[in-house]
């Protein structure tokens, strides 16, 4: 059999070497798609033009799809590259342009690779010390400008970590001007809470000048609104003012007390910032620094030059400070009691006394009912005949001569300056409080100018 190149069945072709019609599209309108202008229907394979160009769009469209499918995939590729191969080198850089530009941490992505970079000072207090501190706030400072200061004075570990809290609570701009009380090991959350977001707990106790221990115990015990919050036990205070240990006392070599001797004059007053979990130790610390802040070591080494211990000095301070209120006379009353002590003479010295039958009467009182005591009143009977036990006898300046034990208040640094360097130059013996006279008082030499004095002021008939 012979075969025909090119001419089998499957060449479309019929037996007699023809090809069939080919299927084209009518411009009848009632004619049905699948009929050709020859009549016939279009054989089986044939393709429509239309369905050509239908099907490739459809093409183009699977196409466009993949494409789009292609590149989400390698974008998801990349972004995984990024969070994973890659993410030490992109959170570097993210982190490096924080740095440089510390506004860009209020960006959610840059934000959580600068919290990723800092770990644990995120959270994390820049010590273990709870020592407080104070730290003020200026008027125009910035909270970067905070953030840094913290950091210079060892509150925090890292700005970034205040930086990120506060502008999460949204408190950047929310900077109050004042002095702040903080503890070392507070969190940078904390931080942020206290200095931006108005929570400081801290509170001032203010002690004024003249008082004397049992007085500032009192006003503590008291809890008055100011100070409602303070949990500090007045009866811890007041022992360790009364006796203080040698880790206190080795801390601060200046005082120099003699064996058995309190802090008392040693307390100063002024106003402090405290929190409500301020310890006893931690107030009579903060007093101390604050005394010889005030005082200083040069007046101290003065009183050693002049062959006098600093403790006796602020002992006859004391009694200066309750005498008199006005400078001008403090000197004149320091030499009075000055002249008296050089002629062997008694002092004679009414605050002493007073000191002294306080201190009785308190001891027989409950702490609780100290708030209520009156401090400093004139007792009715003459101040000679009062008598003391021997542990307070040194007090009884009516009886007893020289300088008392202690001091019985803390006085000023004006009235320390007065004790150093007492007036003695008119030898004044007596002096007498002038009725109506702002504080003023009426010297003289002789106790008979000194009855014509009383008489004139009123004091005697």
């Amino acid at each position: 059999m012979t075969i025909r190149g090119g001419a089998g069945p499957r060449d479309g072709r019929d037996p007699g070497g023809r090809r069939p019609p080919m299927a084209r599209p009518t411009n009848d309108p009632g004619a049905s798609g699948a009929a050709s202008p020859y009549r016939g229907p279009a054989p089986a394979g044939t393709v429509s033009a239309y369905d050509m160009a239908r099907g490739h769009r459809r093409s183009g469209r699977r196409s466009l799809v993949g494409f789009l499918v292609f590149v989400g995939i390698g974008a998801v590729v990349v972004l995984l590259a990024l969070g994973t191969v890659l993410r030490p080198l992109t959170r570097s850089m993210v982190v490096g342009f924080a740095d440089a530009n510390p506004g860009a941490l209020g960006l959610p992505f840059v934000a959580g690779f600068v919290r990723e970079d800092l770990g644990q000072p995120m959270t994390a207090p820049a010590s273990a010390d709870s020592t407080e501190v104070e730290f003020t706030v200026t008027a125009g400072e910035t909270a970067a400008g905070i953030a840094g200061r913290l950091v210079d004075e060892s509150l925090l570990r890292d700005p970034r970590a205040f930086l990120l809290i506060a502008i999460d609570r949204g408190v950047t701009g929310q900077l109050d001007a004042g002095t702040f009380l903080l503890r070392r090991n507070l969190t940078p959350d904390q931080l942020v809470g206290t200095l931006l977001e108005a929570k400081d707990p801290s509170f001032v106790i203010q002690f004024r000048t003249g008082l004397r221990l049992e007085q500032m115990t009192a006003y503590i015990q008291a809890r008055p609104d100011e100070i409602a919050t303070l949990e500090m036990d007045a009866a811890d205070f007041l022992a360790l003012v009364r006796t203080p240990p040698k880790e206190l006392l080795d801390d601060y070599p200046w005082l120099d007390l003699p064996k058995g001797a309190t802090l008392e004059g040693y307390q100063a007053a002024g106003a402090y910032r405290v929190l409500p979990d301020t310890t006893a130790e931690e107030l009579v610390r903060k007093m101390l620094d604050r005394f010889i802040e005030n005082v200083g070591l040069a007046r101290i080494e003065a009183a050693k030059a002049a062959g006098r211990s600093f403790h006796e000095v602020l002992t006859l301070a004391s009694l200066v400070e309750r005498e008199t209120s006005r400078e001008d006379e403090k000197a004149l009353v320091a030499g009075v009691y000055q002249v008296r002590m050089d002629r062997d003479n008694l002092l004679n010295g009414d605050p002493t006394v007073i000191w002294g039958v306080d201190l009785l009467a308190l001891q027989g009182l409950d702490l609780a009912k100290w708030p209520q005591y009156s401090f400093w009143n004139v007792p009715a009977e003459p101040m000679a005949s009062i008598g003391f036990p021997k542990a307070i006898a040194g007090y009884q300046t009516y009886r007893s001569r020289g300088l008392f034990p202690g001091p019985i208040c803390t006085p000023t640094a004006a009235s320390i300056d007065a004790a150093l360097a007492p007036d003695t130059k008119a030898k004044y013996l007596y002096f007498v409080a002038i009725p109506g006279g702002d504080g003023a008082h009426d010297f003289s030499r002789t106790y008979e100018e000194h009855l014509e004095k009383l008489k004139k002021y009123g004091y005697i008939g």
